[in-house]
């Protein structure tokens, strides 16, 4: 702070300010305020950077909107959800202590779902979609006791808590894979459910816009913790909001300014920094810092010191008041100056220790809601302050190690039951299982709670498993592909932006295309959309591009159907989840194509692409410019030879890596089929190239083969003496294809040309081959789809790939005969393709080269042939291996 040089005149501008404020009211002060702010700014004067206010409460206790429910019954049910979820933690860690859960997160958070639920969470029996909750993930057990007294989980379920093998149990966290009829959305991998939070806001109101779904009246709540701000996910798209002035958006923080270890911000202040942020990115700010036994001390001081020792007290202290106790606190927060000691010298230590936080005052939190379920213009921040492990005294409230606390001991049980009135003996809490407690279905508060639900449109969470079914265009709809480009040199890239072009026209689902990129259209050719089907803007276009005299102008409309998200691989990624589950949050299935750089795909953003797959998202991930070698000119950072080992992590994403623009019409067309008329609850990723060559004509009976993995593209001729089989996928295929004819040209053997169309496909379907015959050993066993297409094949098997070797090992061990593979080990870089196919040692040379050696090791040529044709080809034995280097 700068000195005051003139503290009179200083004076008299707060006080004309506070005249305004007491005789025109606080609207006509922030008028004046904002005037003056412009003509600082014009001025030149520097002000600062982030704009937050004191710390307390943003609304004013004389403008709270009152809590129109029962006080006295809803503590009564909260303590019980309190209750049951900590019985339900500490009953799984009683009978196996490995088990772990977490009770603390909810206890500091109890009251900021439970208002939710009584006043707030719409369900879907209004006549309308239900409002969307991301649950912050450690509070699951809480969610599921609240759901144990409304009936809708039983005991037997909470006792299986963490146990789910056998099927009856719970999950650790909100995961819809493992509970498809209740959450709606993973979110514990943190940072992940805010961001999918905000990009959900935003469909839902590209729907509106769109007018497919009306949500006008829906609210998306993210629920998070303010350790958790700190994920680059949590903030990383809190301008988008802002920008889209998402009104029907609404974050909930829960600051108990502790983080899993220690304090968030031990010597700052969380709050205040996120304030700051949110402010500055165009967000309502609200903040719920103190209960109202608060309200009658600030309003008794009138130096205004209180509110300076609230603004000055960092976080750190803040946690010790409340682990120290009231003895401690009018020491070291009051103590600090005598007027404060003598505004609660009517207070005793007890009274003080119950000064209780904003986030747990139950008027508080209600007057917070209202007001950010009311607001427009603005998506809403409440930075609401809470005590982790509320209620657990000395054994875990606000305490560092509070985090990972799993049980309580006796006495602390004891004092959590009293402080709780819940209605157990100190024998009942001695019992090797804790007691659970429901009381009767009719009795005042499981009535109350069941109305208040009713009143709202049923219980939450709850989500919607089954979709529309769609009728998704035949095979012969892309002819275009499957006859292939005669003459012309076409990429998979350009085939499948035509056969995305065929689809949007389609009178069936056009509608629901939903084509997602993050800023790569033009890269993708893909700028032909941008005025057919528009990019979508909440605002519209409010300029003329520069290129409206051009055929294919950048258009901006507000019923835009492509979302192009910039340069945000995240953001897309998590619109492309809302837009690939809109069947079950909008009871609307969209179908969603997001396309992008292929190492920008899965490397990048591989955690989002996990929750996709435990959302049960359907949609295609096309990666484009893939393989090592296809993109020749950007490097070693753009340079993709691994995400089909990526994809393959998550079960159920179907991978395929095509070659020709038949093959992706025939895997896209199924693809469709499988998740929209099937239901199936799989996601598919896709690789496309943008290396241009001739697409031949679908060959006669090749689609199943096409969707099992791999089929034979060139036959050997009967009468051959020495026969090789050559698998390739992608445009690595192409090598294989012209290794094969020299090796038939130059070195009279043969070859079996196989276009491998999913390794990823061939290596499921084996390994649970596999699996079946370890299960049933008396039965006849089954062989795998790829033994079966080689066991009757003549010659060693060789398989290249723009992929690490890894890729295609994965087959080793369903191949019966030799089999050797190549592939791109190692960082890319830039060259021609030429030689980078040179350099990583999978170019046409190197796949005759394999072949021959794997010939001579069978003896069926000389070893010396090896040697000459290295000679030939100009490979150096002494070259370095490209993982080296």
């Amino acid at each position: 702070m700068l000195e005051d040089k003139d503290p009179i005149e200083t004076r008299e501008w707060l006080e004309s300010l506070k005249s305004v404020m007491d005789s025109e009211g606080a609207e006509r002060a922030a008028f004046i305020i904002g005037r003056l702010t412009e003509m600082a700014m014009d001025g030149g004067v520097r002000l600062p950077d982030a704009i937050t206010t004191s710390y307390t409460n943003t609304i004013d206790p004389i403008d709270e909107k009152r809590m129109p429910g029962d006080l006295f019954i809803e503590r009564r049910i909260r303590s019980m959800i309190r209750w049951n979820a900590l019985a339900m933690v500490m009953r799984a860690n009683q009978n196996d202590e490995g088990l772990g859960g977490h009770i603390s997160s909810f206890s500091s958070s109890a009251m900021l779902y439970d208002i939710g639920f009584n006043y707030f969470f719409r369900g879907d029996g209004l006549g309308q979609p239900a409002d969307l909750i991301y649950f912050q993930g450690h509070v699951a057990p809480g969610i599921y006791a609240r759901s144990y007294l409304e009936g809708r989980i039983s005991e037997d379920q909470l006792n299986n808590f963490r146990r789910e093998v056998d099927g009856e149990g719970l999950s650790s966290y909100p995961h819809p894979w493992l509970m498809p009829d209740y959450w709606q959305f993973p979110t514990v991998s943190m940072g992940l459910g805010p961001i999918q939070a905000i990009y959900q806001a935003h469909v839902m109101k590209y729907l509106t816009k769109r007018e497919l779904v009306d949500n006008s009246d829906r609210k998306v709540w993210g629920f998070l913790g303010d350790g958790e701000c700190d994920e680059p996910e949590s903030l990383g798209a809190i301008s988008l909001a802002g920008r889209e002035k998402l009104e029907n958006l609404i974050f909930v923080v829960n600051c108990n300014l502790q983080r899993l270890d220690g304090p968030v911000r031990g010597n700052a202040k969380i709050v205040q920094e996120l304030e700051g942020v949110f402010r500055g990115a165009g967000w309502n700010v609200i903040k719920v810092l103190w209960g109202r036994h608060w309200d009658p001390l600030l309003q008794r001081d009138k130096t205004g010191l209180l509110k300076k020792r609230m603004d000055e007290v960092c976080d750190g202290e803040l946690q010790n008041y409340k682990a120290n106790g009231g003895a401690y606190t009018r020491e070291h927060f009051f103590g600090k100056y005598p007027e404060l000691l003598e505004l609660v010298k009517d207070l005793s230590d007890d009274d003080i220790m119950y000064l209780n936080r904003g986030g747990h005052d139950p008027y508080k939190v209600y007057a917070a809601y209202e007001q950010a379920m009311s607001h427009k213009g603005q998506p809403t921040v409440i930075l609401a302050q809470t005590v982790k492990g509320y209620g657990m005294g000395a054994a875990g409230e606000a305490q560092n190690e509070t985090h990972s606390l799993k049980k309580l001991d006796i006495e602390s049980l004891k004092s959590f039951r009293t402080r709780f009135n819940i209605p157990f003996t100190d024998e009942q809490l001695q019992l090797q299982d804790m007691p659970y407690y429901r009381p009767d279905p009719q009795s005042t508060e499981m009535v109350y709670m069941r109305n208040r639900r009713e009143e709202l449109g049923g219980v939450l969470p709850k989500r919607q498993a089954l979709a529309t079914v769609l009728q998704v265009p035949p095979l012969e709809s892309y002819k275009a592909q499957l006859k292939g480009s005669g003459e012309r040199s076409i990429s998979t890239t350009m085939a499948f932006v035509r056969i995305l072009s065929t689809l949007t026209k389609d009178k069936s689902i056009g509608e629901r295309i939903v084509p997602i990129v993050p800023d790569e259209a033009r890269t993708f050719g893909m700028e032909g959309m941008f005025r057919q089907l528009g990019i979508y803007s909440s605002k519209g276009q409010n300029y003329t591009p520069h290129d409206s005299d051009q055929i294919m102008f950048y258009k901006e409309d507000e019923k835009g159907q492509i979302l192009e998200e910039g340069i945000n691989e995240a953001g897309a990624t998590s619109a492309w989840i809302a837009c690939g589950t809109s069947y079950s949050t909008n009871d609307f299935p969209l179908i969603p194509f997001y396309i992008f750089y292929s190492m920008f795909g899965f490397q990048r953003v591989m955690d989002l692409l996990w929750a996709a797959g435990d959302s049960q998202t359907r949609g295609f991930l096309l990666g484009a410019t893939a393989g090592r070698t296809t993109l020749n000119g950007e490097g070693l950072q753009h340079q993709d030879g691994h995400s089909h080992l990526m994809a393959h992590m998550i079960p159920n994403c179907i991978s395929y890596d095509p070659a020709y623009s038949y093959e992706l019409a025939v895997i896209m067309q199924d693809g469709l089929r499988r998740m929209y008329e099937e239901g199936e609850n799989v996601f598919y990723y896709i690789t496309l190239m943008n290396e241009n060559y001739q697409m031949p004509e679908i060959p006669a009976g090749v689609e199943q083969g096409i969707l099992a993995g791999m089929y034979p593209l060139e036959k050997a001729s009967d009468s051959s003496k020495r026969t090789v089989q050559l698998l390739g996928s992608g445009t690595i295929l192409l090598e294989v294809r012209a290794a094969a004819e020299i090796l038939r040209n130059e070195y009279n053997i043969d070859a079996d040309v196989w276009s491998v169309t999913s390794v990823n496909e061939l290596v499921r379907e084996a390994q649970d081959c596999q699996r079946w015959n370890l299960l049933h050993p008396e039965e006849t066993q089954r062989s795998p789809y790829i033994t079966q297409m080689l066991a009757p094949a003549d010659g060693p098997v060789v398989a290249s790939s723009d992929y690490i070797k890894t890729h295609f090992n994965q087959l080793a061990p369903f191949v019966p005969q030799n089999f050797s593979v190549l592939g791109t080990d190692g960082y890319g870089r830039s060259d021609t393709r030429g030689k980078l196919r040179q350099f990583f040692e999978v170019d046409r040379h190197y796949v005759v080269l394999a072949a021959l050696k794997a010939l001579a090791d069978e003896g069926d040529v000389e070893h010396a042939v090896v040697s000459a044709a290295m000679a030939k080809f100009g490979i150096d034995p002494a070259k370095p291996n490209p993982m080296t280097v």
